[in-house]
């Protein structure tokens, strides 16, 4: 049987699902499935289903697609030895819901957003968390405030992590004192060797699965990367984290042409995400690497108001030009009509 739990500390690739719409913004099931075969093709560990980069948005009674997403993507991962990770938000009576309609697919965990609970201190931060826990395993999630997120103080992060249906953390704020307080937390937790890291620092990808710290007595680093980035150029990511894992297994030193890999990254990260916009265009950028390749019919996000900002679509230009050896095109050219089929 496989253990899930064994391979989510063990360190995975998963990236952050996105959604196949048509022009009419219905869900595209036929696109939908072939981004989940490329990932999983490309060696993703696990996929991340109904979370920011799937849009918030698909819990809306009027357009009523968390269900129907998750269960495509469920059946795409059928048979595999993959982690199912369903995004799970709102006020604790919808995340439960959330959390069981997951678990009845076949989901392994939840990965909890509390951006519903803008104002609530962090006692009744730690009852939902409890409360969904319940249902299903958990991975926390510290969403960056500049898309919906709210800021997350160290106290909660030592509560959050000793519970123990906590099995992970996404962590998620771009600002590396918030990423601090989650690694401080997490060592006071006194869970520190049961709760696997991953980093979701779209901004900071290369240097946080570098990254150690040894605090209060606890080795801490970062497993894995569950990133909206990595639904694009899949196969390099995966190939980025063996290489790290790989030096890390040897005991190596990361030298200058690691740093040079991780701004080139982070310079690819500020086009996808549209950075100089405040991120208005981070997922109409990733839809547009998708539709280039051929993946996507189109950019188009559930909400009309959501698309490409001026100027992004010439940034990606000028990403692919310089740093072709950070994108996969040739692999999904190679597959894409049977991932489509």
């Amino acid at each position: 049987m496989f253990d899930w739990r064994k391979a989510l500390n063990g360190g995975l690739v998963i990236p952050a699902h996105p959604l196949a719409l048509t022009a009419e913004r219905k869900l595209d099931e036929r696109r939908q499935r072939a981004l989940s075969r490329y990932y999983l093709d490309a060696g993703a560990g696990g996929l991340a289903v109904g979370v920011h980069t799937t849009q918030f948005q698909i819990r809306d009674p009027k357009v009523g697609l968390f269900r129907e997403v998750l269960s495509l993507a469920a059946g795409a991962m059928d048979g595999l030895d993959v982690v199912r990770v369903a995004g799970i938000c709102g006020p604790t009576h919808q995340a439960v819901q959330e959390a069981q309609t997951a678990r009845s697919l076949g989901y392994h965990a939840g990965l909890l957003s509390l951006a519903a609970l803008a104002q609530a201190p962090v006692a009744e931060l730690v009852e939902h968390a409890r409360a969904v826990g319940e249902v299903m395993p958990l991975i926390g999630f510290y969403l960056q405030p500049a898309v919906g997120g709210r800021r997350l103080p160290r106290e909660f992060w030592r509560e959050f992590a000793a519970l123990p249906s906590v099995v992970a953390i996404k962590i998620a704020p771009f600002h590396r004192y918030q990423t601090l307080d989650v690694l401080r937390g997490v060592a006071e937790s006194g869970r520190a060797s049961e709760i696997a890291l991953y980093t979701g620092n779209d901004d900071h990808i290369v240097l946080d699965l570098l990254s150690h710290w040894t605090l209060d007595g606890h080795e801490l680093h970062f497993a894995g990367g569950l990133l909206g980035h990595w639904s694009v150029w899949a196969l390099r990511a995966v190939e980025l984290l063996a290489r790290i894992q790989a030096l890390r297994a040897a005991g190596g030193a990361a030298g200058p042409e690691w740093f040079e890999l991780a701004e080139q990254t982070t310079e690819a990260n500020a086009a996808l995400f549209d950075a100089t916009n405040s991120f208005a265009g981070c997922i109409a950028g990733l839809h547009e690497i998708l539709r280039r390749q051929g993946l996507l019919e189109g950019t188009w996000c559930l909400d009309p108001e959501e698309g490409l900002s001026p100027g992004q679509s010439e940034e990606l230009d000028r990403i692919c030009r310089l740093y072709p050896h950070l994108t996969d095109d040739e692999f999904v050219a190679r597959n894409r009509d049977k991932w489509l089929n």
